[in-house]
């Protein structure tokens, strides 16, 4: 499990892309690169970093299920994502 100001840290970096969209945006379209450079570091989409939704890893994400590997062959094992079943043959 990450630590929680990791998980918070994240959210807030999400805010701030989202928040700061619009005025990138219109920099980038300008090729204003001085203004663009005045923003906020954490305003870049780039900073923002795909977790888990459950454990907050941020390492071997999937991101058509929003889980860790981990967190998604225990959910797939427990029944708990749709559609899904172990393989054998």
């Amino acid at each position: 499990m990450a630590k929680k100001s990791w998980i918070e840290r994240d959210k807030r970096k999400r805010a701030t892309v989202k928040k700061y969209a619009a005025i990138r945006a219109e920099l980038k379209a300008k090729k204003d690169y001085v203004g663009l450079a005045k923003l906020p570091r954490d305003a870049s989409p780039v900073r923002v970093v795909n977790r888990c939704k459950v454990t907050g890893r941020r390492h071997s994400y999937l991101r058509k299920f929003g889980v860790s590997r981990l967190t998604f062959r225990e959910m797939a094992l427990a029944g708990q994502i749709p559609g899904l079943t172990k393989a054998s043959w």
